[in-house]
């Protein structure tokens, strides 16, 4: 890893969708739009285009397909994220204490959301408190405190009685959870695939949606009035047809699945159209691999938004959304330098030429 020290970035600084500059200066690992004046030495010089550090805004760090894994996993998977220029990571619930990390300056900074909270045997075994409505807000309550500002819900699952996706929550259980975190300062998000989970979600004052396969013409609006943003994670759930294929015990459940995938674009385009606030994230964690942020922008270009906001999405509109800088005088120095134009083409986003954290070149 490079020591830190004075870096002058030319060519094409994108703070912002409207907010572009010729070059930046990194001085003491904060960005500054100052020329320093450094008595007996120069700043070393790289060009080309800048983009801040890109988020993930759904991801799992100390997390595996078994459950909770140890400070070495866990410290691959956050440089996987770095090595692939995602520098902010939405941790959308973990069952591992991973805040050892904050300690370390070569690892990308984690935004928690607790341990998830599911219904008694309704989610992936080891990785969430399970438990009964009645004692939701009680747990919630507990992770917000334990969070970082957010708190993560399994909003439906598979109910093998009916055998098919259902809500996991009763709407008043959902808002007294609700409002017990924001009671702790604490926003609430919550997985939800299906359709009819949403309504008592969005009525009990939730404050962000994962996946949102079940968004419809009735609900998008709903979003779309009360700002509630999602994060489509779609390549995630472009792992339906699979996930179908191996559940052919529920037949309902699995042609449910095979509906969701193949309207997924259709939804994410449906809600960015009607104004519903759209964030990247890739799920990683779980079953799927980290640092796949690149590929999850290019799969909301897929699904129709535009090249500039999909970027966005990953990066400036993203940072405001979790309320942590980008490229402002005095932010901390975590940015990425590209060969080209990542507007153009968010294929170039899956190849930074340097990635800087914290003001030091770790790539």
């Amino acid at each position: 890893m490079s020591d830190r020290g004075d870096l002058h970035i030319k060519g094409r600084v994108l703070a912002g969708p409207d907010d572009v500059r010729d070059e930046l200066w990194v001085v003491d690992g904060r960005v500054t739009y100052t020329r320093p004046s450094r008595p007996g030495g120069e700043s070393a010089t790289v060009e080309g285009w800048v983009l801040p550090g890109l988020v993930d805004a759904h991801c799992h760090v100390g997390l595996d397909q078994q459950g909770p894994v140890d400070e070495a996993t866990s410290e691959k998977q956050a440089l996987t994220e770095r090595e692939a220029g995602a520098l902010l990571l939405r941790d959308a619930g973990s069952p591992s204490d991973t805040r050892w990390i904050d300690d370390r300056e070569d690892l990308p900074r984690i935004i928690r959301a607790g341990r998830h909270i599911a219904r008694t045997k309704r989610y992936i075994r080891n990785y969430a408190h399970e438990i009964e409505p009645g004692d939701l807000a009680a747990y919630v309550r507990r992770e917000a405190v334990r969070g970082d500002g957010w708190v993560k819900l399994v909003g439906d699952w598979i109910d093998r009685s009916e055998g098919d996706l259902a809500p996991s929550w009763p709407r008043w259980a959902l808002e007294e959870a609700v409002a017990a975190a924001h009671e702790e300062g604490a926003r609430v998000t919550a997985h939800c695939f299906a359709e009819n989970s949403l309504r008592d979600l969005v009525e009990a004052g939730i404050d962000c949606i994962e996946h949102a396969t079940g968004l419809t013409e009735e609900t998008v609006p709903l979003f779309a009035e009360r700002g509630i943003p999602i994060v489509p994670t779609l390549i995630n759930t472009a792992t339906f047809p699979k996930l179908a294929a191996g559940g052919m015990k529920y037949p309902r459940w699995s042609r449910h699945m095979l509906r969701l995938h193949e309207r997924r674009y259709e939804t994410v385009r449906a809600a960015w159209e009607a104004g519903v606030p759209v964030f990247a994230g890739t799920d990683a964690g779980g079953s799927l691999a980290h640092g796949q942020v690149a590929a999850e922008v290019a799969e909301l270009v897929t699904a129709g938004i535009p090249a500039v906001d999909a970027v966005s999405a990953a990066s400036w509109g993203a940072r405001r959304w979790l309320g942590r800088p980008g490229l402002e005088e005095g932010a901390p120095a975590d940015l990425l330098v590209f060969a080209e134009d990542p507007r153009a083409d968010v294929r170039v986003l899956g190849d930074p030429r340097h990635v800087v954290l914290r003001g030091r070149v770790v790539r």
